[in-house]
């Protein structure tokens, strides 16, 4: 601690990567963005605010000598991170690595296994979601350490936002890739907290002015690859307001990513009308041509239309350069309609039936309707005050989708109009924060909150603690019956809201471990069960009730005076570590012996 010298964040987001800092030991917090210096094209160096979380793995004969090369290392790797992987993807997208993030939290896959960029050719060099993610830390430690030579990153005190809805294993990846990359202090906050602290500091004392004991704030984070919702309520502490998040949302795979593809197909369909067909990579090249075109669109409304040129592989695929053009019109009718349709409060996701067989990608949410979202989270929440839906008073917007104010009033109107139906006074948006830059300023905020309130100084803090309540799955005992497996119970072993650093036993409960052999743990989450605690014992839940989280495989160590095999009666304890990880241990009645379960990747 006392070779700090900024409290660091890092908004570690799907499509880009921000770092703030703040200095320590400084009265009021002084947080400003570090413009982050990489390659905008071969040869070409500029320090932007954002570094895209884009990776491309260059061919040979795509690099000209020495034009790959940063100020602070002479290397000529192939591996590209930041806006020149970005813009070299435009053309080549089965060369560039894109929502490593998405991949991250996936438990599908192998995430330390190399397989992106997915359905590359074999002479593509993979990574791994995990390795990506290490990479575009290493770019901005590299990045800040050439020019804060005196206060190298590692040895700062580091805040890296993730999604509210982050699982056990997402948050311990997340953490590791920090440690391999060579961070030293790292803490984990979510998003909708961060967007939430640097609207606290962009309007200093002056927040209180903006909401009253008993608002309920509706935190609504639409960034490139998810939706983020969380609800924070406005409290009394010690006669002081205070915030306290009191529901997150579940893991949404919806963003601007999909918009970016919609508006591909919708040009798509338009050439096809032409006589002009598209392969899969173009499409996929065109969806990355429509994100910029749509954000010119969208941030200057006077624009009729951008030119899009499809990308070819040679005069005999398209007979010659192929052009199009996106349009207001296509924006406002495809983004508006398909992802912020008007509905009703009581509409919610639809899941259609699904193929038999499918690609193996990412479980991207099967209804674009990110207002049915909306209202589906508002209502179950509204399960713990028997209303048809909980009432937000103020909504505070956040991630780079919500910066148009076509968008954003829009859904602030949808939202306004579920109110009045149920005769309550409309919400209102909070200011005073960037969209782009809110949670990476957050992060570095919370750390001089976190760092005051320690030493008895004044600062707003947000209570909050984990995000769901945690199960661990226990195999019923009873007679064997043919096909039929014995039916799974839970108990509670991290009920939600339990705070960073604290740690809890089941003392009075016990349970067999099977040591020495291969076998899974089952786990589960809930954002809905607010009020079991620590050894609350189901042996029945509604399907919405508990997510299945994915399985760990694993086996545990026959240790000294045990044989492989052995049944040890256990008790269980979990903690929640300082930087907001979750462990699981099983401590042996008899002997004391103890057994850390790992949420990490699925072993196979």
């Amino acid at each position: 601690m006392s070779t700090s010298q900024y409290f660091i964040g890092i908004d570690l987001g799907t499509t880009h990567c921000v770092l703030s800092y703040c200095p320590i030991g400084v009265d009021e917090p002084q947080v400003n963005v570090f413009a982050v210096p990489q390659l905008i094209a071969q040869g070409q160096v500029d320090s932007l605010n954002q570094l895209p979380s884009f990776l491309y793995q260059a061919h040979d004969s795509e690099m000209a000598s020495g034009t790959n090369t940063l100020p602070w290392s002479h290397s000529t790797s192939n591996t590209l991170v930041g806006s020149i992987a970005r813009n070299m993807g435009n053309k080549t997208p089965m060369r560039l690595v894109a929502s490593a993030k998405s991949w991250l939290c996936h438990g599908g896959v192998d995430r330390r296994s190399a397989f992106l960029p997915q359905g590359s050719d074999d002479e593509v060099q993979k990574v791994s979601p995990l390795k990506a993610t290490q990479l575009y830390l290493e770019h901005l430690m590299a990045a800040w350490d050439h020019q804060y030579q005196d206060a190298p990153l590692r040895e700062q005190q580091v805040t890296i936002t993730i999604p509210a809805s982050f699982d056990p294993a997402a948050k311990e990846l997340t953490a590791e890739a920090a440690r391999n990359a060579g961070f030293q202090n790292v803490t984990l906050l979510e998003e909708p907290q961060a967007a939430l602290y640097s609207w606290i500091d962009s309007n200093s004392a002056a927040w209180r002015e903006q909401v009253e004991l008993g608002d309920l704030v509706l935190v609504v984070d639409i960034g490139g690859g998810t939706t983020d919702l969380s609800l924070v309520s406005v409290t009394e502490q010690n006669g002081n307001l205070a915030l306290e998040r009191i529901a997150v949302g579940e893991h949404i795979l919806l963003g601007g990513d999909n918009m970016d593809l919609a508006l591909a197909y919708r040009l798509k369909m338009n050439l096809a009308q032409q006589g002009k067909q598209l392969q899969p990579w173009q499409v996929q090249a065109m969806a990355h041509l429509c994100r910029d075109a749509k954000e010119a669109l969208l941030n200057d409304r006077t624009l009729t239309s951008v030119p899009i040129v499809v990308p070819s592989r040679g005069s005999k695929l398209l007979g010659s350069t192929l052009k199009t053009e996106l349009t207001q019109q296509d924006v406002e009718q495809t983004l508006l309609e398909g992802f912020f349709p008007t509905v009703t409060v009581n509409e919610h996701p639809v899941q259609s039936a699904r193929s038999a067989l499918t690609q193996l990608g990412l479980p991207y949410a099967q209804d674009a309707g990110i207002t049915r979202h909306i209202a589906a989270f508002l209502s179950r929440q509204s399960q713990q005050n028997d209303s048809s839906f909980i009432k937000p008073t103020k909504v505070l917007f956040n991630g780079g989708v919500l910066k148009s104010e076509l968008i954003s009033e829009r859904l602030l109107g949808i939202i306004n109009s579920w109110l009045t139906q149920e005769h309550n006074e409309k919400t209102q948006a909070l200011t005073g924060v960037d969209l782009d830059l809110a949670v990476a300023r957050g992060a570095s905020y919370y750390g001089f909150v976190r760092h005051n309130m320690e030493n008895n100084n004044s600062g707003v803090r947000i209570r909050g603690g984990i995000a769901n309540s945690y199960y661990v799955g226990i195999e019923s005992a009873m007679p064997a019956i043919p096909g039929m497996a014995p039916p799974m119970e839970a108990i509670c072993v991290a009920p939600f809201g339990m705070e960073e650093g604290s740690h809890v036993e089941l003392s009075s409960q016990e349970f067999g471990l099977v040591i020495g052999q291969p076998v899974q743990f089952q786990f589960y989450g809930s954002t809905i069960r607010r009020e079991d605690v620590v050894g609350t014992h189901l042996d029945y839940w509604a399907p919405e009730e508990l997510e299945e989280l994915p399985e760990i495989h694993v086996t545990l160590d026959a240790k000294e005076g045990r044989n492989v095999g052995d049944v040890v009666v256990v008790n269980l304890a979990a903690t929640i570590t300082e930087i907001g990880t979750l462990e699981l241990e099983a401590i042996a009645k008899d002997n004391g012996q103890k057994w850390l379960v790992e949420f990490s990747v699925r072993q196979q």
